[in-house]
């Protein structure tokens, strides 16, 4: 079963591949203020929505660099009738090996939402951006946090590490160790959530039940189910999201 497909599936009724709720969202992009002659670049785009709605805001051009394929044709159909397509430019290729073309601080915002591991981990992408992102401009990354240990049975299921992770706090002091200025950050709420993880789990269990042909149905059908009592036994309570607003 293919990765990225499962991830495009389970994410296909969602606005944002992230639990923050729009509100929150678009209480932080109204903290960016741009002009329509400045550029972002976004790691690990996606889909592209929180760029389509950056320039259908402030009606600035965009660097979009995503590795799947499949989200960025999905990102063109979301842009379609919405923006101009020559706002925003598409770089089907692996984040790792085309960074440092864009370390030349020609944009006015850098972004990377829980995509920190298309650089290797948050403190490697805060300083990818930091060479982005020219002086006085943005910061925006989302990124998980262990709201408290988490046992050694959720850290298996998830096949992570503890230091793959720090707090809330320790997210934010991160930005400030290498000389940016922390300005807003928010997190998911418990019913944030809920509503994500639901939509995730649901996501799958529908097209399951509509394609009972697809011969990854068993398989999706077993991991969404063993990755639903997961989070309600441990993610639940030991894992957070949030969203970082910092100034260069």
């Amino acid at each position: 079963m293919d990765r990225n497909k499962f991830s495009a599936i389970a994410h296909r009724n969602h606005a944002f591949s992230n639990p923050i709720s729009e509100s929150k969202i678009n209480m932080l992009m109204n903290h960016t203020k741009l002009n329509p002659n400045d550029k972002a670049i976004d790691i690990g785009a996606g889909t592209s929505e929180l760029l389509i709605r950056y320039i259908e805001k402030y009606s600035i051009s965009a660097t979009a660099i995503e590795l799947y394929e499949g989200s960025i044709e999905s990102a063109r159909n979301r842009a379609d009738g919405r923006i101009s397509l020559d706002r925003i430019q598409f770089v089907n290729e692996d984040a790792k090996q085309v960074i440092d073309q864009y370390s030349t601080s020609a944009f006015r915002l850098g972004i990377c939402i829980g995509s920190t591991h298309a650089i290797g981990d948050l403190a490697g992408t805060l300083q990818a951006l930091r060479k982005c992102v020219q002086p006085g401009g943005y910061i925006f990354v989302g990124e998980g946090y262990w709201k408290k240990t988490p046992s050694n049975e959720y850290l298996q299921a998830l096949g992570a590490q503890l230091e793959d992770l720090t707090t809330h706090h320790g997210n934010v002091k991160l930005g400030e160790q290498m000389g940016l200025t922390p300005l807003i950050s928010v997190v998911a709420s418990e019913d944030d959530w809920d509503a994500y993880e639901g939509l995730y789990a649901s996501s799958i269990e529908e097209y399951c039940y509509e394609n009972p042909d697809d011969p990854d149905v068993d398989a999706m059908l077993t991991r969404i189910r063993g990755w639903r009592n997961t989070y309600l036994e441990w993610g639940r309570d030991t894992l957070g999201f949030g969203l970082y607003l910092f100034r260069k």
